[in-house]
């Protein structure tokens, strides 16, 4: 089974509508996808989300030789 390279995290744009932050992994780069062209407003529990998203894509990269260039 493959590892997962892209997650996905809840948010509100400054209007206060639902939209995503996506972490994806780039060959053995680690990319942020905010909504685009708004601010990404996130709530504590969203924050932790988003930190263990990253976390997961860095250990993706790390353990996953096919990643690299």
């Amino acid at each position: 089974m493959a590892p997962r390279d892209e997650w996905s995290v809840g948010c509100r744009d400054l209007a206060g509508r639902r939209r995503d932050v996506t972490v994806f992994v780039s060959s053995d780069k680690i990319v942020l996808v905010a909504p685009p062209g708004e601010a990404a407003v996130l709530g504590p529990l969203d924050v932790g989300r988003l930190r263990a998203a990253l976390r997961d894509a860095v250990v993706a990269v790390a353990e996953n030789p096919d990643h690299s260039e």
